[in-house]
């Protein structure tokens, strides 16, 4: 009789498991099925972070905000050997962010805040508490439902991100900037309406110096993750419905957007390799927006390891052919963080 009761005891636990199991599979599957949904919030939240509205047919690095550029090439230098060595080893975390934040209205390039704030450590703890891989404070986690004890859900990748999308909602809510948003989640809400006030200006470049030094460089800190983990693609930082416009309308090498003028004084030179637009339009003493324009979709192209055809004003070809090893040379350690000239 005692097997008996064992065994009956063993039989129930195993449909229990089996039901968690099926209803954790079904919700799951439901979560990560809303990751084909558009975002409910655009993506015009990052206007601070490029210099006009971005543009996925021209290069990322031309489009960053200049008072951005200097602490991202420093990022790069320190930073960017681990961050795309994550690129790899963190997009089972990354897939899950991506799920939860786009079912909370989030742009999914918010889960690099995760990175800055832990490097997605689960049991990251900091000297004023904050926790989990979203560090977030004990008063935050008692307000949305996080337990603390016995087992802290802070450290719950699923809990903490569902917990932090909701405070990002808030904050961007009633800043209606993404950098914004990333300062009031480090430094508070309260912090940054005074900094606000104090500047008389929404915009993260005019507060900045008015943010506790650690706020300010925590925000250029998730830039520059942006830049570096999403600067080879192009196309997450627009709406889906922006993006089918965009590829709608660009043609990665075509001539249809070049003037009968431009046709008749530019020549074409067939490249392979990770050239840098920036590099070569400064080594050639081309307007790089004019570069852009004879070249969309360069830097993309070539980092898929495709060939190009690069478009030249007919008076530098000779130029571009006696320089072209040291351009791509200079391009490759510009892209190779960590190459003795960026130590």
């Amino acid at each position: 009789m005692h097997g008996l009761f064992i065994h009956k005891r063993f039989v129930h636990l195993l449909v229990v498991i089996t039901c968690l199991t099926h209803f954790i599979f079904v919700n799951t599957t439901n979560i990560f099925a809303q990751t084909s949904k558009d975002s409910t919030s655009d993506k015009y939240g990052f206007k601070t972070l490029f210099k006009n509205k971005f543009d996925a047919s021209k290069p990322y690095a031309t489009q960053l905000n200049p008072r951005a550029v200097s602490f991202v090439q420093e990022y790069m230098r320190k930073q960017g050997k681990e961050l795309e060595k994550m690129k790899g080893w963190g997009k089972p975390y990354f897939d899950l962010y991506d799920a939860i934040l786009t079912q909370y209205g989030i742009p999914k390039e918010m889960k690099y805040l995760s990175v800055i704030e832990s490097h997605l450590k689960s049991g990251l703890i900091s000297w004023a508490g904050a926790v989990g891989p979203w560090q977030i404070m004990p008063y935050e986690a008692t307000r949305l439902g996080l337990s603390l004890q016995p087992r802290d859900e802070r450290t719950d990748y699923y809990k903490s991100t569902v917990a932090a999308a909701k405070i990002m909602k808030e904050l961007y809510a009633e800043f209606n900037d993404w950098l914004l948003v990333v300062a009031a989640y480090n430094g508070g809400a309260g912090r940054v309406r005074q900094c606000i006030r104090k500047a008389n200006s929404r915009d993260f470049w005019d507060l900045q110096y008015f943010l506790p030094e650690e706020t300010r460089n925590h925000v250029k800190k998730f830039i520059g993750t942006h830049y570096v983990l999403e600067g080879g693609g192009g196309w997450t930082t627009m709406t889906a419905s922006e993006t089918k416009i965009q590829k709608a309308n660009t043609l990665a090498t075509g001539t249809s957007h070049l003037s009968a003028e431009d046709l008749a004084s530019t020549s074409i030179v067939e490249i392979s390799g990770r050239y840098n637009s920036v590099i070569v339009s400064n080594g050639l003493m081309i307007n790089i927006t004019q570069f852009n324009k004879w070249n969309p979709g360069f830097d993309k192209i070539l980092a898929e390891g495709k060939k190009y055809s690069l478009r030249l004003p007919s008076e530098k070809i000779a130029l571009f052919e006696g320089t072209k090893n040291q351009l791509l040379n200079a391009s490759v350690r510009q892209l190779l963080v960590g190459d003795q000239q960026w130590k």
